[in-house]
């Protein structure tokens, strides 16, 4: 064979080689990359190794867009103001303002705070007072992020509630969110929260509902808290607090807090408080509340005793305003108020938002307990003003001379008579009072008595010598409950139940 030929039949065998070990080894070509995303695209999605938990994402994609963000910009004066005295707010309580009140924050600015709130139709806006209070002007923004600016309508500090207006042709038509019915909840609801915690726009939280009807404490005592474990920082405040059919059923407004940040614990106007309080405002510019006249306390298992109560339900009655609709309709000091236009009164936390949700005006129907009878007044409802908002009790101190009385001794005091010049210096009557001028039992330094105070009741019946206590005293005996209508030198009154114990 030639070279010449030989060449090229190598060539052929070589290039048939692979040919060949390819037919008898055969394997999948690669696949092509178009065809790959293809494939992965058509794949069905991995089953859920979790299953059972809430779902918030269709709520929130309908929810989100009626949800803003507000900035408020503060006046110098309000602004130099900074964070409430200690003294303004209830000790558990700590509001959760926006950058520069108080707390420092990458995002603070000076006169600016910032918050939430969310469309209730026609261009109106619910937020809290605390977040627009002394605001010079109003930005608000969408989740689209379209800017706004806002006007204040109205506000109301005593329910925190503030109500906005958003100026322009295009505020007609935004999506409003739908509110449901608060008093409908019950404690282990899930609830979610939508808002703008520390500065990030639209955060979503979800928790459930812990407990109804908590007290707000001085000053807000007219709000029936819900309280939640939903997670609300600063700046969530004024958002809505929603359940799980996508309805506002509250305001987010407050948290209980030692370090001013979350710990599990917050709190919610409900909305059919919130709402009543924005229509008065969209009326009349204010809101006003029904007045009853009174000045209430718990009851605890030894009041109720001294009572004769078979439960420490209800609110027991320890001051009445001169010429109030409570003095009018016939309440007395010793009442114990169980429940209004049928509402029951469990305790006296329960008393003012029951009161204070009804015009002034209206009439009310109250059911009390007297000398361990049931009863049923009706009263005519005056108007509540700032300066009827009472300031929490206070205790006194302070002290006097006077010998010790034996009857006072076995409920563990000390009393002494007062005399004319110091009755009008605590603004006491005449024949009004008897100082206490030692504490002799724990018992006694438990219930808060001390040394200035001023018995002036024992039971129902005014007292105003030792020897009229003495006489009321006498006739109890060892082991019984004694209750005692006791003043500070603040002017604060309060009942105090007291055992007495043997010679």
């Amino acid at each position: 064979m030639t070279a010449r030929v030989r060449n090229p039949l190598l060539a052929a065998l070589a290039l048939s080689i692979p040919l060949v070990a390819c037919a008898r080894e055969p394997s999948p070509a690669p696949a092509a990359p178009a065809a790959v995303a293809a494939t992965a695209a058509t794949a069905a999605p991995a089953a859920p190794l979790v299953t059972g938990l809430p779902d918030f994402t269709r709520l929130v994609e309908q929810v989100t867009p009626g949800v803003v963000n507000i900035e408020a910009r503060i006046g110098a004066r309000t602004a130099a103001r900074g964070m409430p005295d200690d003294e303004e707010i209830p000790e558990i309580f700590r509001r959760f303002f926006g950058p520069g009140f108080g707390m420092p924050s990458p995002n603070a600015a000076p006169g600016r705070s910032v918050g939430s709130g969310f469309l209730i139709g026609d261009g109106y806006i619910l937020t809290n007072h605390h977040v627009v209070d002394g605001a010079e002007s109003i930005t608000v923004r969408l989740s689209d992020r379209r800017e706004f600016q806002a006007k204040l309508v109205g506000s109301d500090e005593g329910y925190d509630v503030a109500l906005l207006k958003l100026e322009g042709k295009e505020a007609a038509g935004l999506p409003a969110l739908r509110l449901g019915d608060s008093s409908s909840l019950r404690p282990g609801q899930w609830v979610v929260a939508i808002g703008s915690p520390l500065g990030l726009e639209q955060s979503v939280t979800a928790g459930i509902v812990s407990a109804l009807g908590r007290s707000g404490g001085r000053g807000q005592q007219y709000v029936p808290f819900i309280q939640t474990d939903v997670a609300i920082n600063r700046g969530n405040s004024g958002g809505p607090l929603l359940n799980t059919s996508g309805e506002v059923v509250g305001i987010n407004s407050q948290i209980l807090s030692n370090s001013g940040g979350y710990m599990g614990v917050s709190f919610a106007i409900p909305i059919d408080l919130a709402m009543n309080a924005a229509e008065q405002i969209k009326k009349t510019g204010k809101v006003s509340r029904g007045m009853l006249g009174v000045v209430v306390q718990e009851i605890d298992s030894a009041r109720a005793k001294a009572l004769g109560l078979s439960s420490s339900a209800g609110a027991l009655v320890n001051s009445v305003e001169p010429g109030s609709a409570a003095e009018k309709g016939g309440v007395e000091i010793g009442d114990v108020i169980t429940a209004v236009n049928g509402q029951p009164v469990n305790s006296s936390a329960d008393l003012p938002p029951i009161i204070g949700m009804l015009p002034p005006g209206s009439k009310a129907r109250l059911e009390i307990v007297r000398d361990g009878r049931k009863r049923e007044l009706n009263v005519t409802l005056g108007e509540l003003t700032s300066d009827a908002q009472r300031p929490g009790l206070r205790d006194g101190s302070g002290s006097s001379s006077g010998a010790a009385v034996s009857p006072a001794a076995r409920i563990g005091l000390r009393v002494a008579d007062l005399d004319a010049a110091t009755r009008r210096q605590l603004g006491l009557g005449n024949n009004e009072g008897v100082r206490i001028t030692g504490v002799l039992s724990p018992e006694a330094r438990e219930a808060g008595l001390s040394p200035g105070m001023v018995i002036l009741r024992v039971g129902r019946t005014p007292v105003g010598s030792v020897a009229a206590l003495e006489r009321e005293l006498k006739s109890a005996s060892a082991g019984d409950a004694v209750m005692l209508l006791v003043r500070t030198p603040a002017g604060a009154t309060s009942f105090v139940a007291l055992t007495v114990q043997e010679d």
